[in-house]
């Protein structure tokens, strides 16, 4: 019986001291988890005006057509998801995100590839530009978006002009006039 009793106690203290240890490592891997803060660019704040629904027109290859464009936070405001054509077969989806210092903006296209593009300098001051970095499920000639061109026109519209190569050349960009849903 004493054996029985000794077995047992030994046996809780081994199971509290391995519970205090795996306490000990969640407490430590906790303390160890940064959390870097959402960006705070006057870029990134552009963009973040942008949150909301909007309805456009796209022209492309001279021919207009009617769109939608659906933009959101995600991932605790450190990510902004462009929502295009959303249940249609043209439907793509832009993440845009920080990469260290430089905005990136990651686009999920229906060329069934992930082109990511990277900002840089924009013609004019109202504009954001991006500029085709890398990108999957790209192959040598395979077509893919290689630049976007936002242009901020007031709070209640804007134009995207998305840009494409083919086979090596870059094709006129198709342009999207937007205005936002009331």
């Amino acid at each position: 019986m004493k054996r029985t009793i000794l077995t047992a106690a030994l046996l809780a203290m081994a199971l509290m001291a391995v519970n205090g240890l795996a306490q000990e490592k969640k407490a430590g891997e906790n303390a160890t988890m940064k959390h870097t803060a959402a960006p705070n660019t006057p870029e990134w704040q552009q963009l973040r005006s942008l949150v909301g629904q909007w309805r456009g027109q796209v022209e492309e290859g001279g021919t207009k057509s009617e769109t939608s464009l659906d933009i959101r936070l995600t991932g605790d405001s450190s990510a902004i998801m462009h929502w295009m054509a959303q249940g249609t077969p043209y439907e793509m989806v832009t993440m845009f995100h920080p990469d260290g210092s430089t905005l990136m903006a990651t686009h999920y296209c229906s060329a069934h590839n992930q082109p990511r593009m990277q900002m840089v300098t924009a013609a004019k001051p109202n504009q954001l530009a991006f500029r085709f970095k890398d990108g999957t499920n790209i192959g040598r000639g395979d077509g893919h978006m290689v630049g976007l061109v936002i242009t901020f026109i007031d709070a209640d519209h804007h134009d995207e002009a998305w840009s494409y190569e083919d086979k090596g050349k870059e094709l006129p960009a198709a342009v999207f006039h937007y205005t936002r849903k009331q």
